[in-house]
């Protein structure tokens, strides 16, 4: 469904999954090209050495180039599916205040994305996403591979779309 960059945030600030895990949409870019998230340190998430649990730092990345993808090839006319294909972390540093991310998508990853949905039917690519605390060190970086398809007519709704 197309939504405006607003109602997404809102909507996702008070999705349970992230909501109590304390995973902070702070804004959407008016085309959907970037967002920026802060994780809240809590006693949500805290784990016994008093930092961000390892699992809400993952969490946190997990929807947005996807999000990112849906909405940009939906403003396009495009009938998409998208999802995450499949991530990995590496833990640098410990969690031990808030932390923070921007994703952006580049013209450059678009246009290559539409290019393989017009050949190929299907994109799929790993973005990178660093993830740093308060001093602006980094403290994750997580790598998510992205998969959007183009539905073709005469494809079948699945009970999620």
């Amino acid at each position: 469904m197309k939504v405006s960059p607003k109602t997404l945030k809102w909507a996702l600030r008070f999705y349970p999954p992230l909501f109590f895990q304390r995973i902070w949409v702070q804004k959407f870019s008016s085309d959907f090209k970037s967002v920026e998230v802060k994780i809240l340190k809590s006693i949500f998430n805290t784990n016994y050495n008093k930092t961000i649990f390892g699992g809400t730092i993952f969490s946190a990345s997990d929807p947005f180039y996807a999000l990112l993808f849906d909405q940009i090839f939906r403003k396009k006319g495009y009938k998409t599916r998208v999802w995450l294909k499949s991530a990995h972390i590496q833990y640098l540093k410990p969690g031990n205040t808030h932390l923070y991310f921007k994703i952006s998508i580049s013209d450059e990853d678009i246009a290559e994305a539409e290019h393989q949905l017009k050949t190929v039917g299907k994109f799929v690519k790993a973005l990178p996403i660093s993830i740093t605390n308060k001093k602006g060190e980094v403290c994750a970086v997580v790598s998510n591979e992205v998969y959007v398809r183009n539905l073709y007519q005469g494809e079948h709704h699945t009970i999620a779309y």
